[in-house]
């Protein structure tokens, strides 16, 4: 028998107005419906109603990984140095690292993710190609001190997050337990009953040759992703590729000529000056990486994706440059840079910076640019990255239909890791001719406790959450309109739907008006809301479609016969 949960015994406190601090629909709602209460910035409580649908979504990921042979496991949140200094990342995570000592004064911190730790644990439990290949995962908090938690659940401090590794003595068996991942994801999104791509990613910090993310479209969604209207491409804004704009002739222009531009060290403002279109100028950033000064060109119409840039020269560190890194560089005029004559700085440039193609740009002297600068002719580039901030229109890399732009959530990453965490490791086993092999890794995530606000985000309406019965914290929302004769009926139908194996909801509540009843039942979003009302008395009760907003009424039976069916 199915559990009944009387309203009236259940910690559930639901408010009318929204929260004064929150901007998304699913942290508004969460905390209205009395799902989560927040504890601190990005730290929050999961109340019972919240608590029954992030267990449900830990069961659909569960089952569906024990489908491909994953094998669950617990490991520990708080974590020893010494693994994550052996990958850098002890340095790489930054300020977003929980770290803290113990009272010996040991270093530890709070885990983000557990690459090292799974690692080492198949380094001491697997000796043999005979005891590989194997999929392992755990559901388990992580934590990173995000700058600016916000949005709910959306972006916390703690977090419950699915996350398995495979490992593997072949490129070919890596690539398998991909595959076998990325089905598995397909399947829990689809139980879950999310619209969500699967968008080509960078794989950035974390290494390895191949990522794919899961992203489930929403107004809230802090992730950009680039989609064609024409063919099956879809990814990230950082991951896409720009392969290369035309070469020019460069004999067809004139030589360089310095123009007097005062007071024109923006784009804008050298535009204007001269009344010449953005895209004819060329826009040069500074940035430091490893402490280097290093320039970046783009056409001056874009803008520098610093997530790409990052992403592209990842581990090296890049920060933009200060008024203090040109105090000592008379060759960098602040405002006025241009790649002609940078001897002493590293050119890096956007692939639309072609060579042979003209440019105006500055001419490394104040209130002074240049044009006719020429690439290949005038300056060299030492490195070609796409860095622009991908733009709707942009021609597709697959078929040249221009592209699309939307938001979405990430709930789901994959990455083909390869053998950076085993080589760190030096996590070998011994090979079927008696040598040691390398062991190769993949790392799959999926954020359980995201998901529970994702799906808020798609599915609800204006009157509340709107649950798939799937992960809902019930299969019915019974609600006794008020009078006696009307609780003994719905009392008496919950009790019959839960020996049925249904999941039961009842509002037996004393003392609450049937306006406030009914309107906690949309709020708390349960797929179907049975009222008994003002028909009890003939045993007739109303079935309303949470979803759809249908009602009809039908004899108690009948309505049970409905819901089990």
């Amino acid at each position: 028998m199915a559990q009944v949960q009387r309203m009236s015994r259940l910690m559930v406190k639901t408010l009318r107005d929204d929260p004064a601090d929150a901007e998304t629909l699913s942290h508004k709602l969460l905390v209205r419906a009395g799902y989560v209460r927040r504890n601190a910035a990005g730290i929050w409580s999961w109340l019972p109603l919240g608590k029954k649908v992030l267990e449900n979504v830990a069961r659909v990921v569960r089952e569906e990984m024990d489908a491909i042979g994953g094998q669950e496991v617990l490991l520990p949140a708080l974590l020893p140095k010494e693994p994550y200094e052996a990958t850098g990342r002890w340095d790489e995570y930054g300020a977003e690292l929980f770290r803290l000592q113990d009272r010996k004064g040991g270093d530890y911190l709070l885990g983000p993710t557990h690459e090292e730790i799974f690692t080492q644990l198949v380094k001491d439990q697997c000796t043999s190609y005979k005891d590989l290949p194997v999929i392992l995962y755990q559901i388990q908090a992580k934590y990173r001190d995000e700058a600016r938690p916000r949005s709910g659940i959306l972006r916390g401090r703690e977090f419950l997050m699915k996350d398995s590794y495979s490992f593997d003595t072949t490129d070919e068996g890596l690539a398998e337990a991909y595959g076998l991942h990325r089905k598995a994801y397909s399947a829990i999104f689809d139980r879950l009953g999310f619209r969500y791509k699967i968008v080509s990613a960078i794989s950035g910090a974390m290494g390895g040759s191949q990522s794919e993310e899961f992203l489930a479209p929403a107004a809230a969604g802090e992730d950009l992703f680039v989609y064609c209207p024409s063919c099956d491409y879809a990814a990230n804004t950082e991951a896409v590729t720009f392969t290369g704009g035309e070469a020019a002739d460069a004999s067809a222009h004139g030589p360089v000529e310095e123009l007097d531009t005062p007071d024109t060290p923006t784009i804008e403002t050298l535009a204007e000056y001269l009344g010449v279109s953005a895209s004819a100028t060329l826009k040069n950033l500074l940035v430091k990486v490893d402490g280097e000064i290093v320039a970046v060109g783009v056409p001056g119409d874009r803008e520098v994706d610093m997530g790409k840039l990052e992403d592209h020269l990842a581990p090296a560190v890049v920060e933009m440059v200060t008024a203090e890194d040109f105090v000592n560089r008379p060759d960098l005029v602040r405002g006025y840079v241009g790649p002609q004559g940078l001897d002493k700085v590293r050119y890096i440039a956007d692939p639309r910076v072609a060579p042979g193609t003209a440019w105006i740009t500055g001419a490394n002297k104040a209130d002074t640019h240049a044009k006719n600068v020429v690439c290949g002719r005038d300056f060299e580039v030492d490195q070609y990255l796409d860095v622009v901030v991908v733009e709707e229109g942009d021609p597709c890399p697959n078929c040249g239909t221009g592209l699309k732009l939307d938001r979405a959530i990430e709930i789901g990453h994959i990455f083909q890791l390869g053998r950076k965490y085993a080589d760190a490791f030096q996590l070998d086993v011994l090979g079927q001719n008696g040598k040691p092999v390398r062991v190769t890794m993949g790392s799959y995530g999926i954020g359980v406790s995201r998901i529970v606000a994702a799906l808020a985000e798609q599915s609800a309406d204006d009157k509340g959450l709107c649950w798939p019965r799937e992960i809902a914290p019930a299969d019915v929302h019974v609600v006794a309109a008020g009078k006696a004769l009307q609780t003994e009926l719905a009392l008496e139908v919950s009790e019959k739907l839960g020996r049925q194996g249904l999941r039961v909801l009842v509002d037996d509540r004393a003392g609450v008006s049937p306006g406030v009843k009914f309107t906690d039942a949309e709020l708390i979003g349960v797929p179907h809301i049975l009222v008994a009302g003002r028909r009890s008395g003939e045993g007739v009760v109303e079935l309303k479609d949470r979803r759809t907003g249908e009602r009809e009424e039908l004899t108690v039976d009948e309505a049970i016969a409905r819901l089990t069916a």
